[in-house]
């Protein structure tokens, strides 16, 4: 893994803690006990042993993760070094539009375990079919794609800015490197950006002056939220909402405080180059994430990461899914 700060001395560290060999292997029987032919990893009741085993991971693993809940920190990321995955080799990467996992390996386990620890899983029925563990890989001829099937640079965003019930965190487990490891996981922190901008910028962020687009993952055709503001809760330490590929400004104010905050965003950003067995979660709710571009050959070893979405309360999205169920369907 390869860290990129912005080259300035105050930049805050990522929060990072990694295994030891003997934690990787302790967490690894942990999650092949759960893996069986008989289960699926969408399954709820899969999903309630993933949330029992939590407690068997490492202690020092698990007091990262409760703190980062808490409170994730100047740069809302936490990187987990030296995590299992499970086969070696890991299988060819996938090439095809929606590929998800739902068989229960380890790599799949590993995730639902954390995710567990960090709130709920959680997924939508109209993106990658509503599955808990999402692969991110390039598809052929999807290359141009502002979302997790392409290829070049994946413009910074909140995930699914535009629903109510968005992510409270994200997760990017990584299988495999590109070819030449230089895509690179794009994140920028409000707690950060927000001294780089003007009072003018903060008032005018936080006026009901925006629009977003569902993003493409979601299919064609959906309507535009209502006008909603890019900053709101507390002024001084705001959560924020804007997708930039799907984010409009309602007028000239409004549109100039968005390349403003662009442009501030982008001065405190880190890429991270994640390597096999490293996970990246990011707070969806004060920090956006994107994508360097990089150039796939489609030869079963690309770049391929495993994505998990997690709500810290899942009882507010309950009239969004059927039988109190992961999946929000509207």
């Amino acid at each position: 893994m390869e860290i990129v700060p912005v080259p300035h001395s105050s930049h805050p560290q990522t929060d990072l803690v990694e295994l030891t060999d003997d934690e990787s292997a302790r967490t690894a029987r942990t999650a092949a006990a759960l893996c069986s032919p008989e289960h699926r990893v969408d399954d709820p009741q899969w999903v309630a042993r993933a949330r029992a085993a939590w407690s068997e991971l490492p202690l020092s693993v698990r007091q990262k993760v409760h703190a980062f809940r808490r409170r994730a920190g100047d740069t809302g990321t936490l990187l987990i070094r030296n995590l299992p995955l499970g086969e070696d080799p890991v299988p060819a990467t996938p090439s095809v539009s929606g590929s998800v996992q739902r068989d229960t390996t380890v790599a799949a386990a590993v995730l639902m375990m954390l995710a567990c620890g960090l709130g709920d899983p959680a997924a939508f029925r109209a993106e990658k079919s509503g599955a808990l563990v999402q692969d991110v890989v390039p598809v052929p001829g999807q290359e141009d794609f502002q979302g997790n099937a392409g290829s070049v640079a994946l413009m910074m965003h909140n995930e699914n800015a535009f629903h109510r019930h968005r992510p409270d965190l994200v997760m990017l487990l990584c299988l495999r490197a590109d070819h030449e490891q230089v895509a690179g996981l794009r994140t920028s922190c409000i707690r950060e950006a927000l001294p780089l901008l003007t009072a003018e910028t903060r008032e005018a962020l936080s006026l009901a002056e925006f629009s977003t687009q569902p993003p493409p993952s979601f299919g064609s055709g959906g309507a535009p939220t209502p006008p909603h503001a890019v900053l709101f809760g507390d002024p001084l330490d705001p959560d924020i909402r804007v997708d930039f590929a799907a984010t409009s400004g309602l007028g000239p104010r409004a549109e100039k405080a968005l390349t403003e905050l662009e442009a501030a965003l982008d001065r405190v950003s880190r890429t991270v180059r994640l390597l096999p067995g490293e996970l990246a979660v990011v707070d969806n709710r004060t920090t956006l994430h994107g994508r360097t571009a990089f150039r796939p050959r489609y030869d079963g070893q690309d770049r391929w990461l495993q994505r998990a979405f997690v709500l810290n309360d899942l009882r507010r999205s309950r009239d969004h899914r059927p039988d109190d169920g992961y999946v929000l369907v509207r």
